[in-house]
């Protein structure tokens, strides 16, 4: 049985408990108002009663603490805990100057002067006797200062680095995963300031755990300070007896020392449980899954176990019980993963003719878009088996609706056995416009350039953009990252080859069917201009084939208002080309900032004036001579080298022609330089300049 929860039911509130969400004002004197009640502990005398319920409340919260470390799923979900740290540290080192007060005032009336709790740590701890709490202060120094704390210290220190170090590498595979549609903006802030907060929390971690390892420091010293004043001041200022006032003074010395090494050195455990942690799952769960998972591991104990329980001389009754123990826990593993899982029902066959004749069923029409895997990539379909492609090709598709201007078709996937296992294919309408491979459960490295430390894995290259990638194994995924490595998965990588694959070809994309539904969608924004515009001005497949020029040349059609308005100020027009060269002159500011941005002075290039008189004569639609092959594949070969040079130092590879040839040019470079933008003169809108950054058609 299931019961919804309304939401104004929710116990949390913004990442808070709704009792602290409710009180803002209290929160923000919270903290200030603790801090000075801790440093006036330092200050103003306590008596024993506050000196006990402060003790114990140091207690109760250091055990908070643990519990809380224990059962945090995720590192971040604890990001407070340096400042945690800090605080109890702070109240520890108070409490010590309190007790110390307390103590060599009034430690001459007895062991209860400063309080119980240090008289109960001081007698039933220790049997009374200060030798035996001497050691045990030392014991418990020694395992909080040189293991738990130096070791959690390490820990964070070199989590700190590798954080920082694989930042630039998340943040790339963020925007890989932004770039693919897998996310949205919203979530790509999201995990951008989570990495952030990530570096900063185990930057904060390597700092922090100084204060535990100078909080110890300060009680061996402030127990041997406590000792000899207390002596001193028992012997010369009350006249006591050298045995009565190492006895009194030295048992609450070592009292006071055990009541705040007790807590200190369980906030170190909680801190060594939060930086060591991995995974996103708490202690107990990852302890109980992976340590007590496979049962011949514990068979074997048993059987080790057993044995030593059978050797003379040992004790038979302890070991031989344990072996049980394991030994049962072994059997009642097995029995668990034995356990035959239920079978699933056999799926019909859609469209089967019993009577074995041919029927229109049959003839299956060809799909607009689509996907064929190998079948060892079905898991990443499949989502009973974690895989989430589906999820990430719905994102592809909402980003290309959103940028582009249409809603492509749906995606239709299906496995090809023919296939490599681990290949897969992407069509457009039956033809193959991009292939590649992927691995399922490893993740793609990407070079961006720049980096020169190898990786152990398959050498390959990414299938979208080309750069040089390798695949390795989930291990080494952090190894990668903290080398600048962008690392995504093999659900990534096929999704945003496909929404590469989709924004190359969007002009083919543009079906009939979707300029309708384009319209339609139009009518519910701007029905009057649909109505004057299309078909009494332009006809329908003269504006498809306008709308798919410009998506050629990568302009995106989003403001279909502004081109039916342009259309129908031509209307006198049916020529597509012509249509398409006043629709660029309109939309000329929005086609300028899609490559430069903000930017007022655009970077160009140029072709050198003679050759652009030559281009003009033969180019033009009045030309009567064709262009020389060899000179127009000189002047392809050098835009493209034109191009790539932009491309590698980060500026926008554009191409800028008289009116009269941008078409040509554009069809003409394309094929050698397809990410190399041709624009004409009149499509630099009047509120830019040009600079001329390279001229093609000139000898080196």
């Amino acid at each position: 049985m299931s019961a919804v929860v309304p939401a104004t039911a929710s116990p949390v509130a913004g990442g808070r408990p709704a009792w602290l969400a409710g009180m803002p004002g209290a929160r923000a004197l919270g903290a200030p108002l603790l801090i000075v009640l801790i440093l006036a502990m330092m200050l103003v005398p306590l008596p024993p009663f506050a000196l006990d319920l402060l003790f114990s409340f140091n207690i109760a919260l250091s055990l908070v603490v643990l519990m809380v470390a224990s059962y945090t799923k995720r590192t971040l979900d604890f990001a407070a805990f340096p400042t945690v740290l800090l605080v109890t540290t702070l109240m520890r080192l108070s409490l010590n100057v309190a007790s110390t007060r307390a103590v060599l005032l009034n430690g001459h009336t007895g062991t209860g002067a400063a309080g119980q709790v240090i008289e109960s740590f001081a007698h039933f701890l220790i049997g009374g006797s200060f030798a035996v709490g001497i050691v045990v202060f030392a014991i418990l120094t020694i395992i909080n200062f040189v293991v738990i704390t130096k070791g959690a210290g390490r820990i964070a220190e070199v989590s700190a680095r590798f954080a920082l170090d694989a930042m630039p590498g998340k943040q790339m595979a963020i925007d890989a995963d932004m770039a693919a549609g897998s996310i949205d903006e919203k979530e790509a802030r999201k995990r951008r300031n989570e990495v952030t907060q990530e570096a900063e929390f185990y930057g904060s971690m390597d700092g922090a755990s100084k204060f535990v390892r100078g909080d110890a420091i300060a009680g061996i010293l402030i127990l041997f300070i406590n000792v000899i004043g207390g002596l001193a001041i028992g012997v010369l200022q009350h006249n006591l007896p050298v045995a009565s006032a190492a006895e009194t003074y030295v048992l609450l010395a070592i009292g006071d020392g055990l009541v705040a090494q007790v807590p200190a050195l369980v906030i170190s455990v909680a801190a060594g449980l939060i930086v060591s942690r991995v995974g996103e799952e708490d202690i107990g769960n990852q302890v109980a899954t992976q340590l007590f998972a496979i049962p011949r591991a514990l068979g074997l104990t048993a059987a080790v176990v057993g044995v030593l329980g059978l050797i003379p001389g040992m004790p038979h009754i302890p070991f031989l019980l344990l072996a049980g123990l394991f030994g049962w826990g072994a059997w009642f593993l097995a029995k668990l993963a034995n356990r035959p899982k239920p079978a699933e029902p056999d799926a019909p066959v859609a469209g089967a003719n019993p009577n074995g004749e041919a029927s229109w069923d049959d003839v299956t029409p060809v799909d607009i878009l689509g996907l064929e895997v190998g079948y060892r990539l079905i898991a990443l379909v499949d989502k009973a088996q974690g895989g989430d492609l589906l999820g990430r090709i719905k994102g592809v598709r909402k980003k290309f609706a959103g940028e582009v201007g249409f809603l492509p078709p749906p995606v239709h996937i299906r496995d090809n056995l023919e296939l490599h296992p681990s290949a897969y294919r992407i069509l457009l309408r039956g033809v193959v416009v991009g292939e590649g491979q992927a691995f399922a459960g490893m993740f793609l490295a990407i070079n961006p350039g720049h980096i020169k430390v190898p990786l152990a894995g398959t050498v390959t290259r990414d299938p979208a953009f080309g750069l040089e990638a390798t695949w390795i194994e989930a291990r080494l995924r952090e190894q990668a990252q903290a080398s600048g490595y962008t690392v995504v998965d093999a659900s990534t990588v096929l999704a945003t080859h496909l929404n590469h694959v989709m924004q190359s070809q969007a002009a083919q994309l543009l079906g009939r069917a979707e300029v309708q539904d384009l319209l339609d969608h139009a009518k519910k924004y701007a029905p009057g201009l649909v109505e004057d515009t299309v078909p009494k001005q332009v006809p329908l497949p003269v504006l498809q084939k306008v709308l798919r020029n410009l998506l050629e040349e990568t302009v995106h059609i989003r403001d279909l208002r502004a081109v039916l308005e342009i259309l129908a100020e031509n209307g006198g027009v049916t020529d597509p080309e012509l249509l398409t060269r006043e629709v660029r002159i309109g939309l000329a500011a929005a086609i300028v900032q899609g490559l430069y941005g903000a930017q007022k002075e655009l970077g160009v290039l140029a072709v050198e004036p003679g050759l652009e008189q030559v281009l003009v004569q033969a180019l033009s639609p009045q030309a009567t001579a064709p262009l020389d092959p060899g000179m127009a594949e000189l002047l392809v070969q050098q835009a493209a080298e034109a191009a790539k040079e932009q491309e590698e130092a980060g500026l926008p590879a554009c191409l800028l022609v008289p009116d009269r040839i941008r078409t040509p040019m554009a069809r003409l470079v394309r094929r050698k330089a397809p990410r190399l933008h041709v624009l004409a003169h009149s499509e630099i809108p009047r509120t830019h300049t040009i600079q001329i950054q390279r001229v093609i058609g000139v000898a080196p």
